[in-house]
């Protein structure tokens, strides 16, 4: 399926999207609820307010990023390579 210039709210259930490709998508608001995401390849995003939460993150590589007021289970980021960085 081919979806060009639609506006439009889609409820997705139960699918397979395996393959599909995303490109120049609005999809500020979505909500993802027990989605396989493994091997998604992320780039050249906003992520800014993302939430996640009872994810597995085992195996993610993240670079290249601003982690400006990212933080983990409350913890800063920068802090926490600060940290990391001054052990060395």
């Amino acid at each position: 399926m081919d979806l060009n210039q639609v506006s439009e709210r889609l409820h997705v259930r139960t699918c397979n999207l395996s393959g599909s490709r995303f490109e120049n998508v609005n999809m500020s608001g979505a909500t993802f609820t027990d989605v396989n995401m493994s091997g998604w390849v992320v780039q050249d995003v906003n992520l800014s307010g993302l939430r996640l939460s009872n994810a597995n993150l085992s195996g993610v590589t993240i670079e290249h990023v601003r982690l400006d007021g990212m933080a983990i289970d409350g913890v800063l980021v920068t802090d926490l390579l600060a940290a990391y960085a001054g052990r060395s």
